[in-house]
């Protein structure tokens, strides 16, 4: 059978850097961090004491507080930027049909705060169960997807993808094949993710997964530097309305990017490392311009998975050098965690984002925090490091990888008629 086109029509972010869409974009372009102290709770005791929290952010701007209580932050998030991607594309809900219209949403961890918190108050009580009546459905991570389906009446395919840090990106890779099978003519795609909390900090403090840079937060996430030591956690959502071409070319919708190309695959190798030569990694890379029907000399940027890890950094150069060849050094390539920090189930989404935004803008964001070079690294590769670099973004490709081995890669590339 013939595929369908898929393309971008709107997007919405909400993010460490920005609350919206351009105010996040402008974070990028200027090498903002989002980074500083956790307010959330007193981390006085915890190994790691800052995180890129969203900030600014009140919900009742968005959501009646009645009805937000019934939320997790996580979908709460979800919620905001859904509601800005569908005004960005000048969608009218009216003439949508419902059943061709579905929302797929990835979340990491889902409503990690609201099970913390029922289960505090649940052991400072005396032992009868007084729980919540929303516990459940504020808990659960396909919340997200049911609630922005119910806002909007959308009936169409509706689920959650959960792969760790991979998941938003596999959110939007089951939009992209719904799409272009025919089966559904316009998906709200992405992810969100509020795990900024004592058991998140303190989970993956036991990992030894955060940098403990207490002394100097905004420079903590630095990527591909020497001195790295850990990756800093993050909180947001971002999303994205993809479209199917002839559909949204009949309602006359501004079209942002197309969606080229995806990848999947799984390193099989350990439950938090990568593998050391990056076999995963190259893989999902493959498979996304096989996919596309792109070669490698075509890709102009790569949005990095880039979490600021001791093996991850390593392992995903080694990577692109091995998929790209020489065509490696004609690249531009950034971690935006660098600025955004780590958004777990959140970060694919972003990411995406920020790789659509490239295209569009013709400006790589930089890879910020570069202080002191690694001998691990080919210095001849481009990390575009601590300024942005104006140039033509043909196609970008964006990678995440989530524990467990998952891996994920789409390339998004400028629209042509």
């Amino acid at each position: 059978m013939e595929l369908k086109r898929v393309v971008v029509t709107g997007l919405g972010a909400l993010t460490p850097i920005g609350n919206n869409l351009q105010e996040y974009w402008q974070g990028l372009v200027n090498g903002v961090s989002g980074a500083a102290g956790i307010t959330k709770f007193d981390p006085s005791k915890f190994k790691t004491q800052f995180a890129c929290e969203v900030k600014n952010f009140d919900i009742a701007n968005f959501i009646d507080r009645k009805e937000a209580r019934k939320m997790d932050e996580f979908a709460q998030y979800a919620m905001v930027v859904a509601d800005e991607a569908i005004k960005h594309s000048n969608l009218d809900i009216e003439k949508v049909d419902p059943d061709r219209a579905g929302v797929i949403w990835g979340a990491g961890i889902g409503g990690i705060t609201t099970f913390q918190n029922e289960i505090i108050n649940y052991a400072k009580g005396d032992g009868t169960p007084r729980f919540n009546p929303f516990f459940i459905p504020k808990m659960i991570a396909d919340i997200a997807s049911g609630l922005i389906s119910i806002k909007y009446g959308f009936r169409g395919p509706n689920f959650t993808t959960v792969s760790a840090c991979a998941s938003s990106t596999n959110a939007l890779i089951d939009a992209y094949n719904y799409i272009r099978l025919g089966k559904a003519d316009i998906i709200i795609s992405g992810g969100s993710e509020a795990a900024i909390n004592e058991a998140g900090v303190a989970g993956f403090n036991a990992l030894k997964a955060l940098s403990t840079r207490n002394d100097s937060p905004e420079t903590a996430s630095r990527p591909f530097d020497k001195d790295r030591d850990g990756f800093v956690l993050g909180e947001g959502a971002g999303c994205i309305i993809l479209e199917e071409y002839e559909h949204a070319k009949a309602r006359g919708a501004n079209i942002i990017a197309e969606l080229a190309g995806a990848g999947l695959s799984a390193d099989a190798y350990h439950i938090t490392a990568p593998h050391p030569e990056g076999f995963g990694a190259r893989k999902v890379m493959e498979n996304a311009l096989e996919d596309a029907g792109m070669d490698s000399s075509e890709i102009d940027y790569i949005n990095v998975h880039g979490t600021s890890t001791p093996l991850g950094d390593v392992a995903e150069a080694q990577a692109i050098l091995g998929v790209f060849g020489d065509n490696a050094y004609k690249l531009n390539i950034s971690s935006t965690k660098s600025m955004t920090g780590h958004l777990l189930g959140a970060a694919g989404a972003i990411e995406a984002i920020a790789s659509i935004m490239a295209v569009v803008e013709g400006i790589v964001p930089p890879t910020i925090n570069h202080f002191t070079d690694d001998p691990q690294f080919d210095p001849n590769l481009n990390f575009t490091f601590n300024k942005a670099q104006k140039r033509e973004v043909r196609a970008a490709l964006s990678n995440t990888f989530g524990f467990g081995g998952h891996n994920a890669s789409v390339i998004f590339k400028k629209f042509e008629d």
